[in-house]
């Protein structure tokens, strides 16, 4: 059934609460096209080949947590890469809505709600702090598990390899703090908050190290892969909300 683009504007403005966040570029609405919406598409990022695959599936929105404007890239020309993501959505009308921090923080549809709960993680609470705002979500296991034997967990539902730094292999993990991405900088508060184990997309040379030294499990699962579960929750919420035909455009991104 189409949709008007302000009625679906209104509802993920409602639920994500964009202004909450003092975030690194524009949330909502990034390219205006078409105001009726028969399709839409859903992708972990606003990429050429997830502009394309939306206009060939017949979308008239696209909907990202990664979107194309950011603050650390300052002005781009439209011209090259960037024009290529840009061009096709344009000429297709095709609409663009972009939210990150507060796709990765939402208690419901974000991206660490939603991959502890795939994970049967319980007593989520809030996690986390950006400027004043939770990020993630820490909560404990159901069952105490091995720091090893829960990388292999994750990796199932992640589907993706996890790079583990532990202090000890087949000691328990009974707790978890989850920032989903790029949040490898952020497992000193894991510590401080006296979690057994944290989990985030990345990991630097240095985290390796000085987790383990801290005495942290931290995991790191793939910076795609974990932010997929959040834009995946939201196509739900939308598909639910407005019985509008939806789709994921999956990326082979490996990182």
């Amino acid at each position: 059934m189409p949709i008007a683009r302000a009625d679906l504007q209104s509802f993920l403005t409602e639920l994500l609460q964009p202004s909450d966040y003092a975030d690194y570029g524009p949330n909502g609405l990034q390219i205006e096209g078409t105001e009726t919406l028969g399709r839409i598409a859903f992708a972990v990022s606003a990429t050429a080949d997830s502009a394309r695959l939306a206009v060939e599936g017949g979308a008239q929105a696209l909907i990202v947590h990664h979107g194309l404007f950011w603050k650390f890239h300052g002005p781009k020309p439209l011209t090259g890469p960037f024009a290529r993501r840009v061009f096709p959505l344009v000429r297709h009308g095709v609409n663009l809505f972009a939210y990150h921090l507060p796709l990765d923080a939402h208690p419901e549809v974000g991206n660490a709600a939603s991959l502890a709960r795939a994970l049967g993680m319980v007593e989520l609470e809030p996690f986390g702090d950006h400027e004043g705002r939770p990020t993630g979500i820490k909560g404990r296991l159901a069952e105490p598990m091995a720091a090893e034997a829960w990388r292999g967990r994750l990796g199932a539902v992640l589907e993706h390899p996890v790079m583990m730094a532990s202090p000890d292999p087949e000691a328990p993990v009974r707790s978890a703090g989850i920032i989903t991405g790029g949040a490898n900088r952020d497992w000193p508060r894991a510590v401080r908050e006296r979690l057994d184990a944290y989990v985030t997309g990345e990991m630097s040379e240095h985290d390796w190290h000085e987790s383990q030294e801290a005495g942290l499990h931290m995991y790191a699962g793939g910076h795609n892969a974990t932010e997929r579960f959040g834009i995946l929750a939201l196509m739900a919420k939308v598909e639910a909300t407005f019985a509008v035909d939806c789709f994921f455009i999956p990326s082979g991104n490996p990182a």
